[in-house]
């Protein structure tokens, strides 16, 4: 089944929309008690009615788990289509170019294909479960890097207002910066995942993420090599809101520096 060519086609129709109104933002809500930083623009409810409309005319009969829309589960298929319409709404908000459109498909409990799509760069990052990951159509492998101190990594996480979690994810920026050759923190989970994939970066972190966020980077990840788990180097879903992810080469090392906080 052409899975992969159906996200595809509907990640490119929404990052026309993407890059059409970028600048160009008129209304900017905010979802619920997480605040000023859990924002929904029109362009996330454009993107995500494209996408849906493509992949329920092509697939009517699978579930669907969207961040705008949420559940649409019957229960009764073994297929689920988890989207993320505008992954770094901040950023697009802003007219900062770092977003992107994530589209997972999980059959039976499993991630079977992935796409994560930067529509500004126009890289298109995609797997299938034991195919490999690719950019572009270019095959990508993780990093060869196998020290933090010569690392670059990603970390997630936004303004919280509980003081406890704020402080704790700052002393961890910290460690972090004392530990690794460099930090970012960029504002879109499921292209940071990418960056890790094709070597940009050698690890990412975050935690209070949703499935929608992780699932098609994650594989992406994994077919390129790299590893994935939960914080605390257990086994890694998509529904924990949470994850390491490297190109296993610093995994412990991450860790390890983890441990103390989780």
């Amino acid at each position: 089944m052409d899975y992969l060519e159906t996200a595809k086609k509907a990640a490119v129709k929404a990052g026309e929309i993407q890059l059409r109104n970028l600048n160009k933002i008129k209304n900017i809500s905010f979802k619920d008690t997480k605040g000023k930083n859990n924002i929904l623009t029109e362009i996330d409810t454009e993107c995500e009615e494209v996408i849906l409309s493509i992949i329920k005319g092509k697939f009517s009969t699978h579930d669907v788990l969207a961040e705008e829309s949420g559940k649409n589960l019957s229960n009764s298929s073994d297929f689920i289509w988890l989207i993320d319409p505008l992954d770094g709404t901040m950023n697009y908000s802003h007219s900062y170019p770092y977003f992107s459109v994530s589209i997972a498909l999980e059959y039976k409990g499993e991630v079977i294909c992935g796409l994560v799509y930067d529509p500004f760069k126009n890289e298109m990052f995609s797997a299938e479960k034991g195919k490999g990951a690719y950019l572009n159509n270019t095959k990508i492998n993780v990093s060869v890097v196998d020290l933090l101190e010569y690392s670059l990594v990603v970390s997630g996480t936004f303004h919280h207002p509980d003081e406890k979690i704020m402080n704790k994810f700052l002393d961890i920026l910290k460690q972090l910066s004392l530990k690794a050759q460099g930090v970012r923190r960029d504002g879109s989970a499921a292209l940071d995942l990418c960056y890790v994939a094709c070597g940009r970066y050698e690890s990412f972190w975050e935690f209070g993420l949703n499935a929608w966020d992780m699932a098609a980077g994650s594989l992406i990840l994994e077919e390129a090599g790299g590893k994935v788990t939960d914080l605390k180097g257990g086994k890694f879903s998509n529904y924990d809101g949470q994850l390491v992810a490297s190109n296993g080469l610093i995994h412990n090392e991450m860790l390890e520096l983890l441990a103390p906080y989780f």
